[in-house]
């Protein structure tokens, strides 16, 4: 089932208390999507995720953050949390139940399909789907972020370029700025298009406090992949998803809002 047969059969979006649902505007221009992947885990998904966010929220829309698969949890107040969700919906202006921005809240810290397995929990497209329906259909912006790299097993026979695929969104790729990281963009790269999907744009987010190369590298990703850059984000202390946007220029990406207010 694809995320398009969904959509077709959503039910109400179900919010938090904090936010009522606001139905969408007839007229406006098609949503801001995309599907946020990198060249590695801990490569910078999540900062990039929410400074778009962040830049999206200065522009006027609602926008809301998705980690369909989180691994690694802690329970603070009775309630399960993670970090990189916890970081998206706060970069998010509006909120909504945890269930559908983050389905799968794995507590162990390990690959999710290893966590999965662990916690007795079969990771499947259907939940994920319609609760980015959900939350597609309460806001006017959604930036799904996903696990690890583009080719991360979820369970058997499904890892998350196949939910990129059943979701078809724009892809931007986060590149992380070390050693090795031309062959891993270039390489997630052919497999974005193999799936059938547009690369839409690409981030440079340096890893290190001084990389060998460094321009150089980020020269020859300029040549040979076939996306715009949409910025370099230096080592930020703290980092945080206003600073990073502050080196961000996401006008370019298909359906970017403009003038909302």
């Amino acid at each position: 089932m694809s995320c398009a047969d969904i959509l077709g059969a959503a039910s109400d979006p179900v919010l938090d208390t904090e936010v009522a649902a606001a139905p969408a505007a007839i007229g406006l221009p098609s949503r801001f999507t995309c599907f946020v992947t990198g060249t590695d885990t801990n490569i910078g998904k999540t900062l990039t995720a929410s400074a778009m966010l962040y830049a999206l929220a200065q522009t006027g829309v609602r926008a809301c953050g998705m980690k369909p698969v989180a691994a690694g949890a802690v329970l603070r107040d009775r309630v399960w949390h993670n970090d990189d969700a916890d970081l998206l919906a706060a970069a998010s202006n509006i909120s909504m139940l945890p269930s559908l921005t983050t389905p799968y809240m794995l507590k162990t810290p390990a690959a999710p399909h290893i966590a999965a397995a662990l916690e007795d929990v079969i990771i499947e497209a259907v939940p994920i789907l319609a609760a980015y329906t959900e939350i597609a259909a309460a806001s006017d912006a959604v930036v799904v972020e996903g696990v690890g790299g583009f080719r991360l097993p979820l369970s058997d026979g499904f890892d998350t370029a196949d939910l990129a695929a059943q979701l078809g969104l724009p892809v931007v790729l986060v590149v992380g700025l070390r050693l090795g990281c031309i062959n891993h963009a270039l390489l997630t790269a052919e497999a974005i298009a193999a799936r059938g999907l547009a690369l839409a744009g690409w981030v440079a987010n340096e890893l290190e406090d001084e990389m060998d190369f460094a321009d150089e590298n980020i020269e020859t990703l300029l040549l040979y992949l076939p996306a715009p850059l949409l910025g370099r984000v230096p080592r930020l202390t703290p980092p945080s998803a206003a600073a990073a946007a502050a080196y961000l220029n996401f006008s370019g990406l298909p359906n970017w809002p403009t003038n909302h207010q």
